[in-house]
């Protein structure tokens, strides 16, 4: 049973930072990687950042020089460290695992963690 925890999350004034992590447990088959969704009020779920099985990354736009994904595999722990918070980075931060079901099948964050909240403020 696949399990992803996230921790970290909490309230922070504009231009501060946190550091999420989620830890992972369970044996997760045919990954694709890893990566960090946020929904915010309103709003439609986003990705804001991942990282492929071979250490690639990529990032939104809206967090691009700001955010940083890392993992410890020998902890089976993914990071997300956010700096220079924004208001409009405020949202619930989910870590997701991304996987394929077959060789045929394209890679979805298919394993979901229970999301952290995250609010900015002035």
């Amino acid at each position: 049973q696949v399990q992803l925890v996230e921790s970290g999350g909490g309230s922070v004034q504009a231009g501060g930072s946190l550091k999420l992590p989620c830890a992972a447990s369970g044996h997760i088959f045919n990954t694709c990687g890893m990566g960090w969704y946020r929904q915010a009020p309103g709003k439609e779920r986003e990705l804001v950042s991942s990282i492929s099985s071979d250490g690639t990354t990529s990032y939104a736009d809206s967090v691009k020089g700001r955010f940083t994904i890392s993992e410890d595999n020998a902890k089976n722990t993914l990071y997300l460290q956010m700096n220079s918070l924004k208001t409009e980075d405020t949202a619930v931060y989910y870590c997701a695992a991304v996987t394929y079901n077959n060789k045929y099948d394209p890679c979805r964050p298919n394993y979901w963690g229970q999301g952290t909240q995250v609010t900015v403020s002035l």
